[in-house]
């Protein structure tokens, strides 16, 4: 769970028999405020757990509102009913949360807990054997864009080969990981020294706008004066659907993760989907998902040096660092053939 997320739906075979995933259950009314769009999942209340009907509890992300101790009790529903339990280990550090002490805590029940670990990346795999003591099988990300909308992306990308180089930074929410302010003076120097090169802002209007839910207003000061310089194009907006999400990624060469904090990304594995090269922090394991630039970022410090190498690499070497639709539909079905076979031994 949650089933209904593209991550765990890029997890069956594309086509013929594979697990039956249970859909996602209401979420509790009196946990979500009326208006809401988000609610802690149904499948995590103990009560579900020990009456619905599976086989296997497979855990992905969701538990964010859950405290340890509700978390504990949900294993010992299913300790107590012999359902196993597989967790697969999206974040070691969670991109939400300032203070990381609440999901280490959750962490330090599920891992243990779990009688199957799997988690995406090396890297990953190498901090929970040694933060825990546990193996975690390395399965890596699926794909997260629609494989028609790749081939549609890279008839696009063709037809745009004339156009400027577009480098893009997107602060969506600014959830808790991100700190665009300290990267954005090297990003508009590095791409202001570029012929013919567009530094491309966007961002959400519950941040940048003055009147929105959170805002910024140091971020939405510099942002509003840098595009009243010509300096680079903002675009504020609500949060995007998803092909005209696509369709924005595609229009960039680049795409520049502002993280200092994080372990995998999604946003990493649709901007491969579509041929968009990512500039990506050296936190967490965003190299190990796939090939990418780098530049030094994390919660001590920011090397500017090593970010404008980056974006120079990719506008003087152009590389393709995406993937193919084959590639992707190959791996698809290595990932689903991973998880048959542990669910088969978990079931003996």
């Amino acid at each position: 769970m949650p089933s209904g997320h593209v991550y765990v739906r890029h997890l069956a075979p594309e086509s013929g028999p594979g697990p039956r995933r249970l859909p996602d259950p209401a979420p509790d009314a009196t946990e979500r405020p009326a208006g809401a769009a988000w609610a802690p999942a149904g499948m995590l209340r103990p009560e579900w757990a020990a009456e619905a009907d599976f086989d296997i509890f497979h855990l992905h992300f969701g538990f964010d509102a859950c405290s340890p101790e509700q978390l504990a009790e949900l294993v010992d529903v299913l300790r107590a009913r012999r359902k196993p339990l597989v967790y697969t280990v999206h974040d070691l550090r969670n991109p939400h949360h300032a203070d990381d002490s609440t999901h280490t805590a959750q962490l330090d029940v599920l891992v243990p807990a779990a009688d199957a670990l799997l988690t995406l990346t090396p890297g990953a795999a190498a901090e929970i054997r040694r933060r825990w003591g546990r193996e975690a099988e390395v399965v890596p990300h699926p794909h997260v864009v629609g494989f028609d909308r790749m081939l549609r992306a890279a008839n696009e990308r063709t037809q745009r080969a004339d156009g400027p180089f577009r480098v893009g930074l997107h602060v969506e929410s600014l959830r808790a990981s991100m700190d665009p302010m300290r990267i954005l003076p090297t990003l508009v120097d590095t791409v202001r020294a570029m012929p013919g090169a567009v530094l491309q802002v966007n961002g959400h209007r519950d941040v940048l706008d003055y009147d929105g839910a959170r805002p910024d207003t140091e971020l939405a000061d510099y942002l509003r004066a840098a595009a009243r310089a010509g300096l680079l194009e903002l675009a504020v907006h609500d949060v995007l659907p998803e092909d005209a999400l696509w369709s924005y990624l595609t229009s960039l060469d680049v795409s520049v993760l502002p993280d200092r904090f994080g372990t995998h990304s999604s946003w990493l594995e649709a901007c491969r989907d579509l041929g968009t090269t990512v500039v990506a922090p050296t936190c967490g394991y965003h190299e190990h998902q796939g090939p990418v630039l780098t530049y030094g970022h994390d919660e001590s410090a920011f090397d500017a040096d090593s970010l404008a190498r980056a974006l120079w690499t990719a506008y003087l070497d152009r590389p393709s660092l995406g993937t193919t639709v084959p590639r992707r539909r190959a791996q698809r079905a290595e990932v689903a053939d991973a998880h048959n076979a542990l669910y088969a031994s978990l079931l003996g």
